[in-house]
């Protein structure tokens, strides 16, 4: 018998006599407006995505090319992640108050003229610049184009399924990043990975204004700047510091420095907004069980697979010494079967409900982790195991993305939409920002104990992508555990 997902996203005052009735839910079946509309904004999500990974595997070819040292190469990706992570939450708050189809063209204009720039860049210094402005287009991008996508689509069986296909575009962005960037800055140089952002930038800019409708606050209440100030600063020094820390370890003063004041910002950014009038973030709305804790799950999930991404990238070329090639053949069977269980996890989130899928999952995405600690020194093993198990968490890693965002954007009104959506697209990028410098940074400690201890170098390389791999898992399943308990007992059955 299907279970209704809209039974897990009720107001935590659910059962109490005041909670509204929730109404039924909009037919699945979309329009062929709407079909382009979600192509737009899905569209757009995925460039993004595709930009957080795609110069990776071209870093040591721009480095040559533009007169970058291997120190320097780290803020060809810190960059782009700073702003983008930075400056999410104070976006999508705008974005609600002066228009989000406004700021979403903004945003696509941004990140087009900046892949431009980057594409064609002289210097260090006019790279960096381009990276620099992509992430900020990015940070406009993301939660504009996922708060028009929940305000278009209604809740219910639409808006999953919307989430779904947008959901396995963020994840397939990632991966397919990697395997792009490698075979155009072969073929093409690492200048054609820009330009093709900078192309497809384009596109989505022509297509958008057409067919994208304004939304914004019902009114316009006083943007809460001081707020603003704290959470972007607090966010900007924490993704400083664990991005450099995975190149120098957390030991250098700027890194201490930084993590320790955006913390302490952080901290500063509560206390501000328990007693703002007009606040950026709705204290009453992160103290709501689904908001969260669906988005601790997402950052979590985020987190934990690009980074196993991350550490079987290093196990492939570094210990089993397979081409640029084969690697992306691996992660080639990820991104299938991603689109896969993105184009089913609304039926999946039908049939269980969404807590019960979201639990089950990230269970499931641990267990799958799990099993690549034994990954061994044997070439064709090693990678048969390492493709079978990070496709297969890859389709439990889906259904998490779907169902968190069902679960973290349900239920609240429009005009919150802009902050939800914003918190669920801080979650995503926060996580592919911390993730690989934390168990990077704790991989390479590791190896390089194993070296000092007389382990060659594949062996120690091999040991500290196992620990990674074991952190990772055991991670995952903790805040699934987390997320279950806290989520049970919720409305309904799902």
């Amino acid at each position: 018998m299907a279970i209704d997902s809209s039974s897990v996203l009720s107001d935590p005052t659910a059962g109490r006599g005041s909670a509204p009735p929730v109404p039924d839910p909009a037919p699945a079946r979309l329009t062929g407006r709407a079909k382009l509309v979600l192509l737009v904004l899905c569209a757009a999500q995925f460039m993004v995505a595709l930009d957080f990974s795609i110069l990776n595997v071209a870093l040591p070819v721009l480095g040559r090319d533009l007169g970058m040292g291997q120190s320097d190469l780290q803020w060809a990706v810190t960059a782009f992640a700073l702003p983008s992570g930075g400056f999410l939450l104070f976006f999508g708050r705008v974005a609600d108050l002066y228009g989000r189809r406004r700021l979403f063209l903004t945003g696509l204009a941004l990140f087009t003229v900046a892949s431009l720039l980057a594409a064609l860049a002289w210097n260090p210094a006019v790279f960096l610049a381009g990276r620099a402005a992509q992430g900020l287009g990015a940070a406009v991008i993301v939660p504009t184009g996922m708060s028009l996508l929940t305000t278009t689509f209604a809740e219910g069986p639409q808006r999953e399924r919307a989430l779904g296909i947008s959901g396995t575009l963020m994840s397939l962005g990632f991966t397919i990043g990697m395997v792009l960037g490698g075979g155009m800055t072969d073929a093409l140089g690492w200048r054609s990975t820009m330009g093709l952002l900078a192309v497809a930038g384009v596109l989505v800019l022509a297509a958008a204004p057409a067919l994208l409708t304004e939304s914004r606050h019902p009114r316009r209440p006083r943007l809460d700047v001081p707020g603003a100030v704290a959470v972007t600063g607090g966010l900007l020094g924490v993704i400083y510091a664990l991005s450099t820390a995975a190149e120098r370890g957390f030991g250098g003063t700027d890194v201490i420095v930084t993590l320790v004041g955006g913390a302490l910002l952080l901290v500063l950014f509560a206390v501000v907004e328990s007693r703002a009038a007009e606040p950026l973030v709705s204290l009453p709305m992160l103290r709501r069980p689904t908001v969260a804790w669906g988005n601790l799950a997402g950052l979590t999930t985020f987190a934990m697979m690009s980074s196993v991404i991350f550490l079987l990238t290093l196990y492939l070329q570094e210990v089993l010494e397979l081409s640029s090639l084969v690697t992306g053949l691996v992660f080639g069977v990820q991104g299938v079967l991603s689109a896969v269980a993105g184009a089913v996890a609304p039926k999946v989130i039908g049939r269980f409900g969404a807590r019960r899928t979201l639990v089950g999952s990230m269970l499931i995405q641990a267990v799958l982790t799990a099993v690549m600690v034994a990954l061994g020194e044997d070439a064709t093993a090693g990678a048969w195991l390492a493709m079978a198990a990070v496709s297969l968490a890859s389709v439990a890693h889906l259904w998490v993305i779907v169902s968190y965002g069902v679960i973290a954007t349900s239920g609240l009104p429009d005009h919150e939409q802009g902050l939800a959506t914003g918190l669920v697209t801080s979650s995503q990028q926060i996580g592919m920002t911390v993730g690989i410098p934390l168990l990077s940074a704790l991989a390479s400690a590791h190896i390089a104990s194993l070296r000092d201890g007389g382990a060659d170098f594949a062996a120690a390389t091999l040991g500290g992508v196992r620990l990674g791999i074991g952190v990772d898992a055991a991670v995952l399943a903790l805040i699934a555990l987390a997320v279950g308990l806290s989520l049970r007992g919720r409305r309904g059955r799902g």
